[in-house]
């Protein structure tokens, strides 16, 4: 099977048998051309391959982003808590949440 040619914008779309039986030939393209893959099932999408740069532009948030996360976490003091404090609030806030789904079970009558 041979690998769809396209465009420079078309969206390559690929076959689950021809992914497989051409993955390495597709892993190649998806790092030279700097492009993405759609993988279709029985003509619906399943997955998608792309290069590991879309993928960390994906995955991590922009620095702007990151920056204000920061000053409002200064802001609020929360900057200087650590990873055990943190663990601390969560279990006491899956707690809390799970006594109050057990209050209204009690409380709430189904019939």
């Amino acid at each position: 099977m041979a690998i769809p040619k396209t465009s420079k914008n078309a969206i390559i779309v690929v076959s689950a048998l021809g992914a497989l039986a051409n993955f390495a030939k597709l892993l190649r393209r998806v790092e030279k051309e700097r492009r993405s893959l759609v993988i279709e099932k029985r003509g619906t999408p399943k997955a998608a391959l792309l290069g590991i740069r879309e993928y960390v532009k994906l995955a991590a948030p922009e620095p702007g982003v990151l920056k204000l996360i920061g000053a409002e976490s200064k802001s609020k003091g929360t900057d200087k808590i650590t990873s055990t404090q943190i663990e601390e609030i969560i279990r006491d806030a899956r707690a809390k949440r799970s006594k109050h789904f057990m209050n209204l079970a009690r409380n709430t009558k189904l019939f």
